[in-house]
């Protein structure tokens, strides 16, 4: 695998260099692929390869997320670690969507899972256990916590939206006290692209952390009200689209398909970033 680092200044770069800070998910679906594909875990490794080798002249990073090969057992799992490993031999930011959420000697467990034994580059974390379960994530070196502060779910308005004795919502509160546990080049932040308003506050809260921006594409999220309000000068956003891109179609041009989807976004992209 490559032992690349990716902290906030290489990761910017890349954004900068590609003129784009798109995040391929690589939610893989056996239902879902192309008809010929064959539906198990060899057939999930090609069509994962496929979109990679397609779409990564367009990408800066690619997120898997943990339930699409965790469903299918041990050998989801050698899929899950043989995909991780392809993407880093293309030198992009990889990360695992696994929302780990434990605490103690669990959580450390799972860092070490994701980070020593996949050896993703990034790893989704609940943070309403608290310190003690984010803490584990920020010990390894040259490893990214995601921390879930706003999501793009209609669900977020259960308990992220709700007000605080002190005014805050609590998302808000989340992140005031997340930055207390680690800095900008090992802690980035989930804040959904369906909520573009919320966004602004966002960034003046954290104007120098990465956020992770899920729900463009099929989820309905605009992308020119997602730039305009959380890019910075440096970068320091990434914006995940799975199933627009993935299943671009689902015949033999699948692939090509996948290259054109992308590239439409990071066309778009490119007119807020600056080229280096």
């Amino acid at each position: 695998m490559s032992d690349f680092i990716w902290d906030k200044s290489s990761l910017n770069k890349a954004i900068h260099t590609l003129e784009s800070c798109l995040c391929v998910g690589l939610d893989a679906d056996l239902l879902k692929m192309p008809y010929f594909v064959e539906k198990s875990p060899a057939g999930m490794l090609f069509f994962n390869k496929e979109i990679i080798d397609h779409t990564f002249p367009y990408a800066v990073s690619y997120k898997l997320n943990a339930a699409f090969y965790e469903v299918l057992g041990c050998e989801g799992w050698k899929v899950m670690a043989e995909t991780i490993s392809y993407i880093k031999s293309k030198h992009r930011f990889v990360i695992l969507d696994a929302k780990r959420g434990d605490i103690g000697n669990t959580a450390d467990k799972y860092a070490h899972s994701a980070f020593e034994i996949l050896e993703a580059d990034g790893v989704t974390v609940a943070p309403y256990m608290g310190k003690d379960s984010v803490t584990p994530f920020l010990s390894h070196k040259n490893k990214w916590a995601i921390l879930l502060a706003l999501t793009s779910n209609p669900g977020a308005n259960d308990f992220q939206l709700q007000k605080l004795a002190n005014g805050k919502f609590l998302y808000e509160e989340v992140i005031h006290q997340a930055i207390q546990w680690g800095n900008p080049d090992q802690l980035m932040f989930v804040t959904g692209a369906t909520r573009p308003d919320y966004l602004v506050s966002i960034r003046k809260l954290i104007p120098d952390y990465f956020l992770l921006i899920p729900g463009i594409g099929a989820q309905g999220g605009d992308l020119t009200s997602v730039m305009k309000a959380a890019l910075t000068i440096e970068g320091d956003i990434l914006i995940n689209a799975s199933r627009s891109i993935i299943y671009a179609s689902s015949d033999a041009d699948f692939g090509l398909a996948s290259a054109e989807a992308a590239k439409l976004i990071q066309v778009e992209m490119a007119q807020f970033i600056e080229k280096i």
